[in-house]
């Protein structure tokens, strides 16, 4: 068991089915990160972090990750398939879109 200054603690995972939703919309873009050993974390409930340039960025939503990256090129190279997509789904319809 866990302690916390002599006391035990219980962890537990929140498998809600906003939680679960919000992890599988960062899936692709953890992925990609984690290939170029970029160090990616998903962070509690639904923010991405991750390593670029030595230090640690975090990101709550995908417009602000996409503002950062239009702003660093070797970003925008390693994560252009894993943003575009959605992208290209926003106008389409029948498309759901649940940012």
């Amino acid at each position: 068991a866990q302690c916390y200054r002599g006391t035990p603690i219980r962890l537990s995972v929140d498998f809600s089915t906003e939680t679960l939703q919000a992890r599988r919309e960062w899936n692709d873009i953890f992925k990609t990160l984690k290939d170029k050993n970029l160090q990616p974390r998903i962070l509690y409930p639904e923010k991405i972090s991750f390593r670029y340039e030595g230090e640690i960025k975090s990101f709550p939503d995908k417009q602000k990750l996409r503002d950062f990256v239009a702003k660093r090129p070797p970003l925008q190279e390693i994560l252009k398939k894993a943003l575009i997509p959605e992208k290209r789904n926003k106008g389409r319809k029948g498309s759901q879109n649940t940012e």
